[in-house]
């Protein structure tokens, strides 16, 4: 795979610094709570696995770990990793076309909220996406509060960044994908939808969904219909009611 673009060299929690470990990351240091104050059998038991790697453990009080923090929760544990990379979605793709496959990626357009990201990560981790793509600008990022969401997904999900996003569609249609967006108005029930082939789904922003120039490029709209009085639901949700979906159906042609 090709490499571009750094991100995240802190992780915080057990589960992140434990799918670190086991993605094969390279931990630098860790920070941990001191012995009488740590009472968390999993995290003695995570310690002991970073010793047994040479891991550099620094004890300290746990007020320097709140002060550290990105993220809400950090577990009594903060590590210092070396920086992981963006890949090159081309490069990829070509390798997926290479060993027979016809890839189901994810588009992020504009996401905003680091959880969405995350818990979206863990989704994409559970249901075998083959890659997500996020825009450069007025994006979340990788960062240790997405990395905690998404409960060490982001370790196994190959994640590229590009610079427009309208640009990366266009170019990826020229490669016979499909398009897909995510809409709650005058668009297609998602059980009712052919997803085979190679195929990209768009999750759109939050507040606004997928923006006008982004949904002018969908070959399809989908919609999850909905009997309660709200009529809307978390992007996060959203993406795993149709991701499933669309994978189950995708077995069955397969």
């Amino acid at each position: 795979m090709s490499i571009e673009n750094k991100y995240l060299d802190q992780i915080e929690g057990r589960n992140p610094v434990s799918e670190a470990l086991k993605a094969g990351r390279s931990i630098n240091k860790i920070w941990t709570t001191k012995t009488k104050q740590r009472r968390d059998q999993r995290l003695h038991d995570l310690l002991n696995e970073c010793r047994a790697k040479g891991v550099i453990i620094m004890e300290v009080e746990r007020s320097v770990l709140d002060s550290m923090a990105e993220s809400s929760g950090h577990q009594g544990i903060i590590a210092q990793v070396a920086p992981k990379n963006y890949i090159d979605p081309f490069t990829y793709l070509e390798e997926l076309a290479d060993q027979g496959k016809q890839p189901f990626i994810l588009l992020l357009d504009n996401l905003q909220d680091g959880y969405n990201f995350g818990s979206i990560l863990r989704i994409a981790e559970a249901a075998g996406v083959d890659l997500i793509v996020i825009p450069e600008r007025r994006s979340v990022s990788l960062d240790a509060h997405v990395a905690k969401a998404s409960a060490g997904a982001v370790e196994f999900v190959p994640i590229a960044r590009v610079t427009n996003l309208g640009t990366f569609i266009d170019q990826i249609k020229e490669q016979n994908f499909w398009i897909y967006g995510t809409e709650v108005e005058q668009a297609e029930n998602y059980q009712k939808v052919d997803y085979s082939g190679s195929i990209a789904l768009v999750i759109g922003n939050e507040a606004k969904g997928m923006s006008q120039n982004i949904k002018k490029r969908c070959d399809f709209l989908v919609t999850i219909p909905m009997q309660g009085k709200i009529n809307s639901l978390n992007a996060a949700v959203a993406t795993g009611i149709i991701v499933f979906q669309a994978i189950e159906q995708r077995k069955s042609k397969s």
